[in-house]
């Protein structure tokens, strides 16, 4: 029935030999790669052994029972654990997005509603923050900038996991569902009449990966440097550090002014470049791909509005797949599993859909 596995099986085994190889850890690129990869299999392959064994038991139980009666149940019982196991194993082995093992750079983006899409767009950066600290994933602020009531107009950070973590515990996997329009819906504190408005704030998610190469010519960008903005007092400089690099080829623009320095600037400019072209490229391989990736790709749609926040009813909503609870002040505290996961099994049944006409 999983005929396959075995030759993942072989292949964790190998893995296995090179993680406990010491000249591994002298190629941090190679070990990382190695890591990665045995995180990737070691959830399937213990999946097919434990199916393997409770079969051997079932057969056990089985010949027992000719003789004892009493083994029958058993019996039963375990085909029934071996049935389950089969369908948790087989939606492990269904295809998947393969940048989900991939940390995040999540850039968060004030819309429509002036200064209350701002203090919104704050809101959500704080939610993140809470969310990254909750499944002990490292935050960290690549660029921030900020409006003078305390709002977020832009801001950019970084999310890596810690150590080697399972593929569907990874920042991307989880947070690419967060990409999209989020809007509320609230009395804003500039409201003096007590009247709801509705404002959005965008969200942009890309992985942030060494494993994929992705060659920048230095002669395609045309960089910039100009004074950091900021709402006042030492948050504005007051030497020309802040940077802005555009790749010509794309029209990618990306700026960064929250280092001191504008090498500092510079560096993390181009990460957040990378990152985003390393995205463009996997959408246009999409292209050419299963209708299950393209669809992928299509929930992630960076223009799609996502979800609503309405604080008066404390309700949230995701307009994607249905999901709606009336605890928003505990997702803005950072629980937000119970929201991605809808995100996730709707995902899931896709895929298994898709795998099944194949």
């Amino acid at each position: 029935m999983f005929e396959r596995v075995t030759a993942l099986v072989d292949e964790l085994r190998a893995l296995e030999a090179d993680l406990a190889d010491p000249s591994l850890h002298s190629d941090p690129a190679r070990a990382r790669a190695v890591g990665k990869r045995h995180a990737q299999l070691r959830p399937v392959v213990e999946t097919y052994e434990r199916w393997v064994t409770l079969g051997e038991d079932e057969q056990a139980a089985r010949e027992l029972a000719e003789a004892d009666a009493t083994f029958a149940q058993e019996a039963e019982d375990l085909a029934a654990q071996r049935a389950q196991v089969a369908d948790d194993l087989s939606e492990l082995l269904v295809p998947r997005d393969p940048l989900d093992d991939s940390d995040a750079i999540v850039e968060i983006k004030a819309g429509e509603g002036g200064d209350e899409s701002a203090l919104f767009a704050g809101d959500l950066l704080r939610m993140y923050e809470r969310y990254a600290s909750i499944r002990g994933w490292r935050m960290e602020v690549i660029d921030l900038e900020e409006t003078n009531l305390g709002g977020v107009k832009d801001a950019t950070i970084s999310i890596k996991a810690k150590g080697q973590t399972e593929v569907d515990d990874m920042p991307f996997a989880r947070l690419k569902w967060e990409a999209g329009v989020h809007r509320v819906q609230r009395v804003p504190v500039t409201e003096s009449q007590g009247r709801i408005h509705t404002s959005a704030a965008g969200v942009l998610v890309f992985p942030e990966t060494e494993d994929i190469e992705i060659t920048i010519d230095p002669n395609d960008l045309r960089i910039d440097v100009y004074r950091s903005s900021g709402p006042g007092g030492q948050s504005v400089n007051t030497t020309d550090s802040a940077v802005r690099i555009t790749h010509v080829p794309t029209g990618v623009v990306v700026s960064c002014q929250n280092e001191k320095s504008q090498l500092q600037n510079k560096e993390q400019a181009m990460r957040i470049l990378r990152a985003r072209l390393v995205a463009i490229a996997e959408e246009e391989k999409a292209a050419e791909a299963s209708a299950t990736r393209k669809e992928q790709v299509r929930t992630v749609d960076r223009s799609e509005r996502i979800r609503t926040y309405n604080f008066p009813e404390n309700r949230i909503s995701d307009h994607r797949t249905g999901f709606k609870a009336y605890n928003l002040d505990h997702v803005l505290a950072g629980e937000l599993d119970p929201v991605i996961q809808s995100c996730l099994d709707a995902d899931l049944a896709t895929r298994l859909e898709s795998a099944e006409s194949l």
